[in-house]
């Protein structure tokens, strides 16, 4: 399989020895019937003690050289399978953080969740068990086969039959498995994704009330994963049996020939026992060669899935030019945009407009107006449908989205927190952060109050999401972060929407005063943050409705005065009254 091809590389040599050690094992394994036909007719028919003892001494030797062969074994298969896990679930999460948006928006992170853990899972176990049974197996049924041959070729023309059954067998199994166990992944994730909504939103659901639907919902995938693996499993409980029953009437109809071999002095007893043991080795071998094909049937699924994954194009491998000096002027031109497996309409639509170093731009327009998706473009999570986004006159998409992201602080709408300490999520985005960056950081962002109230001020623990803080504390923290990093270009999108109107007033004049002054970029549906902005882009249903400052747009844009008016105006002329 092309996966472990890939990795089995570095581990060519621990992989041989384990074959090897496996083969030896087999081999003494095979030795034992052949062996203890030799005690029957050599030793207990002729009534040679001497001979039974040496030849029991001989099969317990033998006994244990195999169990040191097999403990050899496992230890190797158990070191290159760990290690091969951990490789392959390196390299999928070293993947999954590179994965361009539209890719990872179109696998789902239920799915992406499941391919870490369960395909990763079932790819190790698949990994450990070739080198512990899945080799011994089919060495085992031929080495049987072979000597149960020379034992009797009469007998072997049964063997041989039984053998052309069970292939069919395991083939139509194998044919009916494959696309079951690939619907059962599928499967797992949607449950995957129904547990990680319900954990991001168990506030919001507890707040509503809305326990039993939530329930519902989960039963529902959760009785789907039992009805695709019910499926899945219903070929194994068909075809085990029928493999057994295959396989034992095949040892009834030998014994009834060599009982019949025997009588006309044609085979001795022991070749009989011998024969019959061979024939037991046999079937014990096809079944787990049967469990070894349902092991390999669900692991090419999962192979697929992970392969799917490493082999995306991502953006570790989309480099570019570098920008190289500082950022001068960031342009929009004629720039439209519609998301990937979208609804198909448009989220940006021939927006235009230009932002110099040192100038703040306030983006304002009604929820969906495509403010957002400004920042995601420039970011370069997704690339334009048309238009293009320029940085001193370079095209973004000639350039290294590494470099531009590095360029740009970014706070978004719903702050993001990560387990820690608190000067660690400022120094987040800028590690090397020197303490006092972060702490103006932190002062700027009006955060220092609280922080220092805290049991051990910077250095107090946050859980994972930030959920031992306020909303309001977690946007401060995150606006910290943003310009601890000091990006030359700030993106504050909707970050003080927590904040009420007197601290965010604070943060708006501790930001004007930050020198040397970002490129700033305001996303915000209040007019109160907007209007104190160099310049102000109005969107609606993502065109350009207005642009200029607050006293030109007043005049002049018909949907930035009913904001106006709607937050601001009405209150003023009410309290004029």
């Amino acid at each position: 399989m092309e996966l472990y091809g890939r990795y089995f590389r570095t581990y060519r040599k621990l992989f041989f020895f384990a074959v090897f050690f496996v083969f030896l094992e087999t081999m003494v394994d095979l030795l034992q019937p052949t062996l203890m036909a030799r005690i029957i007719d050599d030793g207990i028919r002729r009534g040679e003690v001497s001979r039974v003892l040496q030849l029991g001494g001989l099969m317990l030797g033998a006994t244990a050289l195999g169990a040191g062969f097999a403990a050899l074994r496992n230890i190797l298969a158990s070191r290159v399978s760990q290690r091969f896990g951990q490789e392959l679930r390196e390299d999928l999460f070293r993947q999954t953080l590179y994965l361009g948006e539209g890719e990872a928006d179109a696998l789902g992170s239920g799915s992406l969740v499941t391919r870490l853990t369960n395909d990763t899972a079932q790819c190790m176990q698949f990994a450990n068990g070739m080198m512990r049974i899945f080799f011994k197996a089919p060495i085992t049924a031929l080495g049987s086969v072979i000597l149960a041959f020379l034992l009797s070729p009469q007998l072997s023309l049964v063997l041989f039959l039984l053998l052309l059954v069970v292939g069919v067998l395991i083939t139509l199994s194998m044919r009916l498995s494959y696309t079951r166990f690939a619907w059962v992944q599928k499967a797992m994730d949607q449950l995957n994704a129904k547990v990680q909504e319900y954990l991001l939103g168990i506030r919001l659901v507890k707040t509503y009330g809305r326990h039993e639907t939530e329930r519902e919902k989960f039963e529902g995938v959760n009785g789907e994963l039992e009805k695709r693996s019910m499926a899945s499993q219903r070929v194994i409980a068909w075809f085990s049996p029928l493999l057994t029953l295959t396989l034992s009437l095949g040892i009834a109809l030998v014994l009834y020939l060599g009982s019949y071999m025997f009588s006309r002095g044609e085979i001795e007893v022991g070749k009989i026992a011998a024969y019959i043991s061979y024939m037991t080795q046999i079937l014990s071998s096809i079944i787990m060669i049967t469990n070894i094909f349902n092991t390999f049937v669900r692991t090419k699924a999962s192979s697929a899935r992970i392969l799917e994954v490493l082999d995306s194009p991502g953006e570790a491998q989309t480099k570019g030019e570098s920008l190289g000096q500082a950022l001068k002027v960031l342009a929009f031109d004629e720039v439209s945009f519609a998301y990937p497996a979208g609804s198909g309409v448009p989220a940006l639509k021939k927006v235009t407009f230009t932002l110099a170093a040192g100038e703040t731009l306030a983006v304002i327009g009604s929820t969906g107006s495509g403010k957002s998706t400004l920042s995601w473009l420039l970011l370069r999570f997704y690339e334009p449908s048309d238009g293009c986004i320029t940085l001193n006159g370079q095209d973004i998409q000639t350039l290294d989205p590494g470099e531009i992201r590095q360029r740009i602080a970014l706070a978004p709408q719903k702050p993001q927190l990560f387990s820690g300490t608190v000067r660690e999520n400022i120094a987040w985005g800028r590690p090397d952060a020197p303490a006092k960056d972060e702490e103006w950081a932190a002062r700027t962002a009006m955060a220092e109050e609280f922080i220092l109230k805290m049991p051990k001020g910077y250095d107090s623990p946050l859980r994972q999401g930030g959920v031992n803080l306020s909303g309001g504390q977690k946007q401060r923290i995150s606006i910290a972060r943003a310009l601890a990093k000091r990006g030359e270009i700030l993106i504050l999108d909707d970050a003080t929407s927590a904040l009420d109107a007197l601290t965010e007033a604070k943060v708006r004049s501790a930001l004007r005063r930050i020198f040397p002054k970002p490129m700033t970029f305001l996303i915000t549906q209040r007019v109160s943050t907007a209007m104190g902005a160099d310049r102000i882009l109005v969107l609606e249903e993502g065109s350009v409705a207005g642009w200029g400052t607050h006293g030109e747009l007043l005049k002049s844009c018909a949907i930035y005065r009913e904001l106006y008016d709607s937050q601001i105006g009405l209150e003023e002329k009410s309290y004029g009254e």
